[in-house]
Protein backbone atom coordinates (compact mmCIF):
# COMPACT_ATOMS: atom_id res chain seq x y z
CA UNK A 1 0.00 0.00 0.00
CA UNK A 2 1.32 3.46 -0.79
CA UNK A 3 2.37 4.78 2.15
CA UNK A 4 0.30 7.94 1.55
CA UNK A 5 -3.31 6.52 0.46
CA UNK A 6 -5.58 4.81 0.55
CA UNK A 7 -7.87 3.52 -1.59
CA UNK A 8 -11.61 1.69 -0.32
CA UNK A 9 -14.21 1.35 -3.03
CA UNK A 10 -17.38 0.13 -2.94
CA UNK A 11 -19.17 0.25 -5.96
CA UNK A 12 -22.82 0.39 -5.89
CA UNK A 13 -25.93 0.57 -8.33
CA UNK A 14 -27.85 3.02 -9.37
CA UNK A 15 -22.23 40.64 -2.55
CA UNK A 16 -20.27 39.11 0.41
CA UNK A 17 -16.83 40.29 1.35
CA UNK A 18 -13.50 38.61 0.34
CA UNK A 19 -12.66 36.09 2.87
CA UNK A 20 -10.68 37.17 6.06
CA UNK A 21 -7.04 35.92 5.97
CA UNK A 22 -5.83 33.78 9.35
CA UNK A 23 -4.27 36.10 11.67
CA UNK A 24 -0.79 35.10 12.91
CA UNK A 25 -2.60 35.04 16.20
CA UNK A 26 -4.87 32.09 15.30
CA UNK A 27 -1.66 29.76 13.94
CA UNK A 28 0.94 28.66 16.26
CA UNK A 29 3.62 29.12 14.18
CA UNK A 30 6.71 26.60 14.84
CA UNK A 31 10.47 28.21 13.85
CA UNK A 32 11.16 25.35 12.29
CA UNK A 33 10.39 23.79 9.43
CA UNK A 34 7.14 21.51 9.38
CA UNK A 35 7.77 18.10 9.38
CA UNK A 36 3.99 16.52 9.25
CA UNK A 37 2.10 17.04 6.08
CA UNK A 38 -1.58 17.28 5.94
CA UNK A 39 -3.57 15.46 3.16
CA UNK A 40 -3.79 18.37 1.31
CA UNK A 41 -0.10 18.70 1.20
CA UNK A 42 0.12 15.12 0.05
CA UNK A 43 -2.66 15.61 -2.75
CA UNK A 44 -0.82 18.70 -3.81
CA UNK A 45 2.28 17.30 -3.97
CA UNK A 46 1.96 13.62 -5.55
CA UNK A 47 -1.35 12.81 -6.31
CA UNK A 48 -3.09 15.74 -8.11
CA UNK A 49 -3.44 12.88 -10.41
CA UNK A 50 -6.48 12.75 -8.62
CA UNK A 51 -7.97 15.89 -9.53
CA UNK A 52 -6.66 16.88 -12.90
CA UNK A 53 -9.24 17.27 -15.17
CA UNK A 54 -12.12 17.27 -12.99
CA UNK A 55 -14.79 19.26 -11.53
CA UNK A 56 -14.26 19.55 -8.07
CA UNK A 57 -16.49 20.05 -5.00
CA UNK A 58 -14.98 21.03 -1.88
CA UNK A 59 -16.06 20.40 1.97
CA UNK A 60 -14.06 22.72 4.07
CA UNK A 61 -14.01 25.65 6.02
CA UNK A 62 -11.21 27.76 7.71
CA UNK A 63 -8.91 24.55 9.27
CA UNK A 64 -8.46 23.55 5.62
CA UNK A 65 -5.04 25.14 5.41
CA UNK A 66 -1.68 23.67 4.47
CA UNK A 67 1.46 22.59 6.39
CA UNK A 68 2.32 26.49 5.82
CA UNK A 69 -1.49 28.11 6.68
CA UNK A 70 -2.72 28.72 3.13
CA UNK A 71 -6.16 27.89 2.96
CA UNK A 72 -7.27 24.95 0.81
CA UNK A 73 -9.28 26.76 -2.19
CA UNK A 74 -6.72 29.35 -2.80
CA UNK A 75 -4.19 26.30 -3.65
CA UNK A 76 -6.73 24.23 -5.74
CA UNK A 77 -7.45 28.03 -7.48
CA UNK A 78 -3.71 27.94 -8.60
CA UNK A 79 -4.02 24.75 -10.32
CA UNK A 80 -4.66 24.52 -13.77
CA UNK A 81 -6.91 21.59 -15.83
CA UNK A 82 -9.34 21.86 -12.21
CA UNK A 83 -12.56 23.30 -12.28
CA UNK A 84 -13.33 24.26 -8.16
CA UNK A 85 -17.10 24.49 -8.74
CA UNK A 86 -18.34 25.08 -5.39
CA UNK A 87 -17.21 24.72 -1.75
CA UNK A 88 -19.74 23.52 0.91
CA UNK A 89 -19.39 24.64 4.33
CA UNK A 90 -20.11 23.05 7.92
CA UNK A 91 -21.06 24.21 10.79
CA UNK A 92 -19.62 27.52 12.50
CA UNK A 93 -19.14 28.73 8.72
CA UNK A 94 -16.55 28.94 6.06
CA UNK A 95 -14.24 31.23 8.14
CA UNK A 96 -14.98 29.46 11.47
CA UNK A 97 -17.09 33.07 11.91
CA UNK A 98 -20.66 31.81 13.64
CA UNK A 99 -20.96 30.71 17.22
CA UNK A 100 -22.29 26.95 18.17
CA UNK A 101 -25.80 26.60 16.97
CA UNK A 102 -26.10 29.69 14.81
CA UNK A 103 -27.34 29.24 11.43
CA UNK A 104 -25.07 30.38 8.48
CA UNK A 105 -26.47 31.37 4.97
CA UNK A 106 -24.26 32.81 2.28
CA UNK A 107 -26.14 35.26 -0.49
CA UNK A 108 -24.45 34.80 -3.68
CA UNK A 109 -20.79 34.43 -4.29
CA UNK A 110 -18.05 35.33 -2.28
CA UNK A 111 -15.48 37.34 -4.14
CA UNK A 112 -12.56 35.62 -5.12
CA UNK A 113 -14.16 32.64 -4.52
CA UNK A 114 -16.27 29.78 -6.48
CA UNK A 115 -20.06 29.45 -5.21
CA UNK A 116 -20.30 28.91 -1.48
CA UNK A 117 -23.21 26.77 0.21
CA UNK A 118 -23.80 26.16 4.20
CA UNK A 119 -24.13 22.89 5.07
CA UNK A 120 -25.61 24.47 8.48
CA UNK A 121 -28.56 26.42 7.47
CA UNK A 122 -31.65 25.21 5.62
CA UNK A 123 -29.46 22.14 4.42
CA UNK A 124 -27.53 19.96 6.29
CA UNK A 125 -26.73 17.75 3.10
CA UNK A 126 -25.96 18.85 -0.86
CA UNK A 127 -28.84 18.54 -2.81
CA UNK A 128 -28.93 17.11 -6.61
CA UNK A 129 -28.71 19.75 -8.08
CA UNK A 130 -25.11 21.07 -6.38
CA UNK A 131 -23.88 17.96 -7.18
CA UNK A 132 -24.89 16.90 -10.55
CA UNK A 133 -21.86 18.65 -12.47
CA UNK A 134 -19.47 17.11 -9.84
CA UNK A 135 -16.81 14.60 -10.40
CA UNK A 136 -14.74 14.68 -6.96
CA UNK A 137 -16.13 16.07 -3.80
CA UNK A 138 -13.36 16.96 -1.49
CA UNK A 139 -13.31 16.87 2.26
CA UNK A 140 -10.49 18.58 3.88
CA UNK A 141 -11.44 19.28 7.66
CA UNK A 142 -9.56 19.44 11.04
CA UNK A 143 -11.86 17.38 13.72
CA UNK A 144 -10.91 17.42 17.12
CA UNK A 145 -11.93 13.63 17.66
CA UNK A 146 -15.01 14.00 19.92
CA UNK A 147 -18.53 12.34 19.23
CA UNK A 148 -20.67 15.28 19.48
CA UNK A 149 -18.16 17.51 17.20
CA UNK A 150 -20.86 18.27 13.79
CA UNK A 151 -18.21 18.16 11.32
CA UNK A 152 -18.09 14.31 11.12
CA UNK A 153 -22.50 14.57 10.76
CA UNK A 154 -21.61 16.36 7.86
CA UNK A 155 -19.11 14.24 6.30
CA UNK A 156 -21.22 11.69 6.61
CA UNK A 157 -24.05 13.08 4.98
CA UNK A 158 -21.55 14.08 2.17
CA UNK A 159 -20.60 10.86 1.43
CA UNK A 160 -24.33 9.72 0.91
CA UNK A 161 -24.94 12.80 -1.59
CA UNK A 162 -22.17 11.49 -3.44
CA UNK A 163 -23.22 8.17 -3.04
CA UNK A 164 -26.78 9.04 -4.60
CA UNK A 165 -25.38 11.24 -7.29
CA UNK A 166 -22.61 9.27 -8.43
CA UNK A 167 -20.17 11.57 -7.30
CA UNK A 168 -16.98 10.29 -5.77
CA UNK A 169 -15.65 11.20 -2.40
CA UNK A 170 -11.45 12.21 -1.34
CA UNK A 171 -10.90 12.48 2.14
CA UNK A 172 -7.84 14.77 2.83
CA UNK A 173 -6.80 13.71 6.06
CA UNK A 174 -5.68 15.57 8.74
CA UNK A 175 -3.95 13.82 12.69
CA UNK A 176 -6.43 13.28 15.56
CA UNK A 177 -5.06 16.35 17.47
CA UNK A 178 -5.82 14.12 20.82
CA UNK A 179 -3.75 11.25 19.28
CA UNK A 180 -5.23 8.13 18.21
CA UNK A 181 -4.73 5.70 20.95
CA UNK A 182 -7.12 6.63 23.90
CA UNK A 183 -11.11 5.91 23.47
CA UNK A 184 -13.56 7.26 26.28
CA UNK A 185 -17.17 7.13 26.85
CA UNK A 186 -20.33 5.24 26.55
CA UNK A 187 -20.96 3.80 22.53
CA UNK A 188 -23.86 5.97 21.26
CA UNK A 189 -27.27 4.07 21.23
CA UNK A 190 -29.13 5.06 17.90
CA UNK A 191 -32.30 5.63 19.69
CA UNK A 192 -30.50 8.94 20.64
CA UNK A 193 -29.16 9.72 17.42
CA UNK A 194 -28.53 13.21 16.31
CA UNK A 195 -26.21 15.64 14.40
CA UNK A 196 -24.56 15.73 17.61
CA UNK A 197 -24.31 12.02 17.60
CA UNK A 198 -25.23 10.57 14.19
CA UNK A 199 -22.68 6.96 14.58
CA UNK A 200 -22.60 4.31 17.19
CA UNK A 201 -18.92 5.44 18.41
CA UNK A 202 -17.63 6.50 22.12
CA UNK A 203 -17.27 9.87 22.75
CA UNK A 204 -13.55 10.26 22.15
CA UNK A 205 -13.47 7.70 19.59
CA UNK A 206 -9.42 7.70 18.68
CA UNK A 207 -10.03 7.53 14.92
CA UNK A 208 -8.95 10.69 12.19
CA UNK A 209 -11.86 12.00 10.04
CA UNK A 210 -10.42 9.04 6.75
CA UNK A 211 -10.51 6.39 9.38
CA UNK A 212 -13.81 7.13 10.74
CA UNK A 213 -15.20 7.96 6.94
CA UNK A 214 -13.33 4.01 6.10
CA UNK A 215 -15.99 2.80 9.30
CA UNK A 216 -18.62 4.40 8.24
CA UNK A 217 -18.74 2.57 5.36
CA UNK A 218 -17.38 -1.12 6.29
CA UNK A 219 -19.87 -0.97 9.28
CA UNK A 220 -23.17 0.35 6.80
CA UNK A 221 -23.34 3.11 9.28
CA UNK A 222 -25.32 5.06 6.48
CA UNK A 223 -27.40 4.20 3.54
CA UNK A 224 -26.14 4.90 0.39
CA UNK A 225 -22.25 4.20 -0.50
CA UNK A 226 -19.62 6.21 -2.10
CA UNK A 227 -17.07 5.36 -3.82
CA UNK A 228 -14.05 6.95 -1.23
CA UNK A 229 -9.97 7.73 -1.17
CA UNK A 230 -8.83 8.25 1.48
CA UNK A 231 -5.36 10.64 1.44
CA UNK A 232 -3.37 9.89 4.66
CA UNK A 233 -1.50 12.95 6.40
CA UNK A 234 2.10 12.16 6.50
CA UNK A 235 4.14 11.83 9.49
CA UNK A 236 1.89 11.34 12.28
CA UNK A 237 1.30 8.55 14.31
CA UNK A 238 -1.24 7.37 16.75
CA UNK A 239 0.44 8.22 19.83
CA UNK A 240 1.36 12.64 18.54
CA UNK A 241 -0.27 15.16 19.65
CA UNK A 242 -1.15 17.88 17.28
CA UNK A 243 1.56 20.11 18.74
CA UNK A 244 3.59 17.38 18.21
CA UNK A 245 2.99 17.31 14.49
CA UNK A 246 4.82 20.80 13.75
CA UNK A 247 1.88 21.67 11.58
CA UNK A 248 -0.02 25.12 11.89
CA UNK A 249 -3.08 24.98 14.63
CA UNK A 250 -5.56 26.46 13.70
CA UNK A 251 -8.88 26.71 16.37
CA UNK A 252 -10.99 24.35 14.72
CA UNK A 253 -13.99 25.73 16.60
CA UNK A 254 -14.88 29.24 18.10
CA UNK A 255 -14.84 28.06 21.23
CA UNK A 256 -11.83 24.73 20.86
CA UNK A 257 -8.84 28.08 21.13
CA UNK A 258 -6.11 25.41 21.74
CA UNK A 259 -5.24 22.16 22.42
CA UNK A 260 -5.52 21.57 26.09
CA UNK A 261 -8.85 22.71 25.58
CA UNK A 262 -9.46 19.94 22.94
CA UNK A 263 -8.43 17.30 25.64
CA UNK A 264 -10.54 18.65 28.20
CA UNK A 265 -13.93 19.18 25.66
CA UNK A 266 -15.22 15.93 25.58
CA UNK A 267 -15.63 15.45 29.28
CA UNK A 268 -17.01 19.16 30.00
CA UNK A 269 -18.88 19.31 27.05
CA UNK A 270 -21.27 16.73 28.98
CA UNK A 271 -22.26 19.74 31.17
CA UNK A 272 -24.49 21.53 28.29
CA UNK A 273 -26.59 19.46 29.40
CA UNK A 274 -27.31 21.04 32.84
CA UNK A 275 -27.75 24.00 34.50
CA UNK A 276 -24.10 25.40 35.11
CA UNK A 277 -22.25 27.64 32.79
CA UNK A 278 -19.64 25.21 30.62
CA UNK A 279 -17.71 28.22 30.44
CA UNK A 280 -19.07 29.61 27.01
CA UNK A 281 -19.41 33.10 27.35
CA UNK A 282 -15.91 33.49 28.52
CA UNK A 283 -12.41 33.24 26.92
CA UNK A 284 -11.98 29.99 28.61
CA UNK A 285 -14.52 27.59 27.31
CA UNK A 286 -14.82 24.02 28.79
CA UNK A 287 -11.76 24.73 31.30
CA UNK A 288 -13.87 26.78 33.31
CA UNK A 289 -17.62 26.26 34.71
CA UNK A 290 -19.47 27.71 37.44
CA UNK A 291 -23.50 28.76 38.42
CA UNK A 292 -24.27 31.58 40.79
CA UNK A 293 -25.53 29.44 43.89
CA UNK A 294 -22.23 27.11 43.94
CA UNK A 295 -19.51 27.44 46.76
CA UNK A 296 -16.16 27.78 44.72
CA UNK A 297 -13.65 26.68 47.34
CA UNK A 298 -15.55 23.41 48.20
CA UNK A 299 -16.09 22.61 45.37
CA UNK A 300 -12.32 22.51 44.48
CA UNK A 301 -11.88 20.70 47.71
CA UNK A 302 -14.33 18.18 46.68
CA UNK A 303 -13.10 17.37 43.38
CA UNK A 304 -9.30 17.92 44.23
CA UNK A 305 -9.94 15.10 46.97
CA UNK A 306 -10.80 12.29 44.20
CA UNK A 307 -7.48 13.18 43.18
CA UNK A 308 -8.52 11.96 39.45
CA UNK A 309 -5.49 11.49 37.27
CA UNK A 310 -3.25 14.28 35.27
CA UNK A 311 -5.87 17.12 36.21
CA UNK A 312 -6.06 19.88 39.24
CA UNK A 313 -9.03 22.14 40.00
CA UNK A 314 -8.65 25.94 41.27
CA UNK A 315 -12.06 27.92 42.09
CA UNK A 316 -12.47 31.06 40.26
CA UNK A 317 -15.69 32.99 39.76
CA UNK A 318 -16.64 34.50 36.28
CA UNK A 319 -18.86 36.75 34.50
CA UNK A 320 -20.48 35.37 31.06
CA UNK A 321 -21.13 37.44 28.50
CA UNK A 322 -22.69 37.58 24.79
CA UNK A 323 -19.26 36.98 22.77
CA UNK A 324 -19.96 37.38 19.22
CA UNK A 325 -19.24 34.43 16.89
CA UNK A 326 -18.26 32.72 20.26
CA UNK A 327 -21.50 32.67 22.52
CA UNK A 328 -24.81 33.79 22.14
CA UNK A 329 -27.11 34.25 25.23
CA UNK A 330 -24.67 31.97 27.80
CA UNK A 331 -26.18 30.49 31.03
CA UNK A 332 -26.04 33.13 33.38
CA UNK A 333 -25.29 35.76 31.09
CA UNK A 334 -24.10 38.97 32.84
CA UNK A 335 -24.23 37.15 36.08
CA UNK A 336 -21.18 36.57 38.59
CA UNK A 337 -20.96 32.62 38.62
CA UNK A 338 -18.55 30.50 41.14
CA UNK A 339 -16.64 27.69 40.10
CA UNK A 340 -13.83 25.74 38.77
CA UNK A 341 -11.00 26.34 35.87
CA UNK A 342 -9.76 22.68 34.87
CA UNK A 343 -5.56 22.80 35.02
CA UNK A 344 -4.46 19.54 33.06
CA UNK A 345 -0.88 18.70 34.80
CA UNK A 346 -0.42 15.63 32.46
CA UNK A 347 -2.17 14.94 29.52
CA UNK A 348 -0.92 11.79 29.09
CA UNK A 349 -2.98 10.46 32.31
CA UNK A 350 -5.80 12.49 31.88
CA UNK A 351 -9.10 11.20 31.20
CA UNK A 352 -11.59 13.83 29.69
CA UNK A 353 -14.62 12.33 30.11
CA UNK A 354 -13.98 10.25 33.46
CA UNK A 355 -13.18 14.11 34.36
CA UNK A 356 -17.14 15.27 33.35
CA UNK A 357 -18.21 12.42 35.25
CA UNK A 358 -17.29 13.33 38.25
CA UNK A 359 -17.75 17.15 38.07
CA UNK A 360 -21.43 16.01 37.90
CA UNK A 361 -21.42 13.20 40.06
CA UNK A 362 -19.45 15.88 42.46
CA UNK A 363 -22.30 18.60 41.84
CA UNK A 364 -25.36 16.19 42.01
CA UNK A 365 -23.99 15.05 45.96
CA UNK A 366 -22.87 18.78 46.89
CA UNK A 367 -26.17 20.74 45.35
CA UNK A 368 -28.94 18.65 45.27
CA UNK A 369 -31.50 21.20 45.35
CA UNK A 370 -29.71 23.41 42.74
CA UNK A 371 -28.48 21.14 39.96
CA UNK A 372 -30.24 19.65 37.25
CA UNK A 373 -29.59 17.43 34.58
CA UNK A 374 -31.75 17.85 30.89
CA UNK A 375 -32.72 14.27 30.13
CA UNK A 376 -33.32 14.85 26.35
CA UNK A 377 -29.98 16.87 26.33
CA UNK A 378 -27.83 14.40 28.33
CA UNK A 379 -29.02 11.41 26.17
CA UNK A 380 -27.78 12.99 23.06
CA UNK A 381 -24.21 13.76 24.49
CA UNK A 382 -24.26 10.78 27.20
CA UNK A 383 -25.51 8.76 24.27
CA UNK A 384 -27.14 6.08 26.52
CA UNK A 385 -30.26 6.07 28.65
CA UNK A 386 -28.34 5.30 32.01
CA UNK A 387 -27.24 8.93 33.75
CA UNK A 388 -26.17 6.66 36.97
CA UNK A 389 -22.52 6.99 35.57
CA UNK A 390 -21.26 4.99 38.54
CA UNK A 391 -23.09 2.57 35.96
CA UNK A 392 -20.76 2.84 33.27
CA UNK A 393 -17.82 0.59 32.76
CA UNK A 394 -15.30 2.61 30.51
CA UNK A 395 -12.69 -0.47 30.04
CA UNK A 396 -15.34 -2.45 28.19
CA UNK A 397 -16.71 -0.14 26.34
CA UNK A 398 -13.33 0.99 25.04
CA UNK A 399 -11.58 -2.68 24.27
CA UNK A 400 -14.89 -3.39 22.51
CA UNK A 401 -14.72 -0.39 19.96
CA UNK A 402 -10.34 -0.21 19.82
CA UNK A 403 -11.40 -4.23 18.53
CA UNK A 404 -13.67 -3.44 16.31
CA UNK A 405 -11.78 -0.19 14.67
CA UNK A 406 -8.32 -1.28 14.41
CA UNK A 407 -9.61 -3.11 11.79
CA UNK A 408 -10.11 0.27 9.73
CA UNK A 409 -6.49 2.15 11.35
CA UNK A 410 -4.38 3.57 8.74
CA UNK A 411 -1.58 4.69 10.80
CA UNK A 412 0.74 2.38 13.05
Amino acid sequence: MNRYFFSFIILIAGCATPPPSISPSELNTIPSPSKGKVGLDVLLEERQDLIIGKTIGLVTNHTGVDKNGTPNYDRILEMNDVDLKIIFSPEHGLFGESAAGEKVYYNGQIKTLPTVVSLYGKNRKPTPEQMKELDVILYDIQDVGARFYTYISTMGLVMEAAAESGVEVIILDRPNPITGTKVEGPILDLTHQSFVGKYPIPIRYGLTAGELAQMIIGEKWINNIPGIDVVLADGWNRTQWQDETHLPWVKPSPNIPDIETAIIYPGMCLLEATNVNEGRGTQKPFKRFGAPWILKENLAESLNNNHLPGVRFTAVSFIPTDLEGMANNPKYENQVCHGIEIQITDRNTYNSVATGITVIETLQKLYPNEFEIKTSGMNRLWGINDHDFSNYNEGKESQYFKKKAEGYYLYE
